[in-house]
């Protein structure tokens, strides 16, 4: 099969979707891989890296995304969706149902595209976690740093010192995510506490953390009474393939302390927080009713190095299957059947027809 690696465009989106060694793998087994120049280097991987891999470099993206599967890391912008069409199998993530233009597109198109957040196995999602683990991780390492005064915050140390209250964080979710948020919080000494709807979900967090994270059921009169006293609220809430409920109103936030930090993890499906909006990495923050609000949706662009790979480590076997049998790798791997969202001008997801009825209707 003939692949290819467009860079991405997705401001400071630094990740790719294959690395050389991801490259080699292919290309042992007779693959030819074209990859746009310079797609790796803010990962630490220079062109002649996919050279000696045996990729063929390109400097045009349009050749790129001119192969029979583009595999890529985030969703195409609306400059990319000339690159659509019908004899294309692109892998990546999509988020759709926060995306509307990009959905029309590609059914349009007749693109067939399989989502990585959507690849399910055993009722988790081995390509989103990965993102999720670091995504969870940076919710508090951006909250702590947008907290410090010069940045617009309150001024409060999440860790706190003798004598000085600790930052309290609240954590909206208790999936990867949020457990991840909790420990890098624990780790710099906040309090901590995580609201959950699952009470077995709040049992297995109590056995992981024990009594230094305060675990509470979710109701509308528990986030009530505690998110107004959070310094940093994160929202950390996944529905596979759906927005999120809004958890927190805009009434809620308003409540919130001045100089209070949000990051909303969840704002790449559309968010859980009602005053939340897209962000990027070069203007990441807005202030609405004195609040901080961070709304990145590609956070784990921010450490690239790591984050692509990460994500090749889990989505290389993937890749070398869909380029060995193409589409038919769906009738064998329900992993991958499951993640398929657009196929011959139709949306195949549940979830995603759910969320675009009339699109639904109109290919019926």
């Amino acid at each position: 099969m003939k692949i290819g690696v467009p860079k991405e465009i997705k401001d400071q989106e630094q990740r790719v979707g294959l690395l050389p060694a991801s490259v080699r793998a292919l290309a042992e087994q007779g693959h030819s891989i074209v990859v746009e120049a310079g797609a790796g280097k803010g990962a630490g991987h220079p062109d002649e890296a996919y050279c000696q891999a045996g990729a063929t470099l390109t400097e045009s993206a349009a050749e790129a995304w001119a192969q029979d599967m583009v595999v890529k890391v985030k969703e195409p912008l609306a400059e990319e969706y000339q690159y659509l069409r019908k004899e294309l199998l692109l892998f990546t993530y999509l988020h759709l149902a926060a995306n509307p233009s990009l959905t029309e597109a590609l059914i349009d198109s007749g693109t067939s595209a399989i989502a990585y957040e959507c690849v399910e196995r055993d009722r988790r999602f081995p390509l989103l976690t990965p993102m999720s683990v670091i995504a969870g991780r940076l919710a508090v390492q951006f909250g702590a740093h947008f907290l410090e005064a010069p940045q617009g915050g309150s001024g409060i140390l999440l860790g706190g010192v003798p004598g000085v209250r600790p930052g309290r964080v609240t954590i909206l979710g208790g999936g990867i995510v949020g457990t991840e948020a909790a420990k890098m919080a624990v780790g710099l000494g906040a309090q901590v506490q995580i609201i959950d709807i699952n009470v077995e979900r709040l049992s297995e967090l109590e056995a992981l953390f024990g009594s230094r994270v305060e675990l509470l059921h979710s109701s509308t009169a528990q986030i009530e009474a505690v998110v107004p006293q959070a310094d940093l609220l994160v929202g950390a809430v996944l529905v596979p393939g759906r927005r999120p409920p809004t958890l927190v109103s805009q009434k809620l936030v308003s409540q919130m302390r001045p100089g209070s930090v949000i990051v909303d993890v969840a704002v790449d499906q559309g968010g859980c927080i009602e005053t939340i909006h897209t962000t990027s990495h070069s203007a990441p923050t807005y202030v609405e009713a004195g609040v901080l609000h961070y709304g990145v949706p590609n956070m784990p662009g921010a450490v690239p190095g790591t984050a692509a790979q990460a994500l090749n480590n889990s989505t290389l076997p993937y890749v070398l299957q869909l380029a060995n049998q193409g589409m038919d790798a769906l009738k064998t791997n329900s992993d991958l059947a499951q993640g398929l969202n657009v196929y011959q001008h139709e949306l195949i997801h549940p979830a995603i027809r759910k969320a675009f009825p009339h699109l639904c209707a109109a290919v019926a």
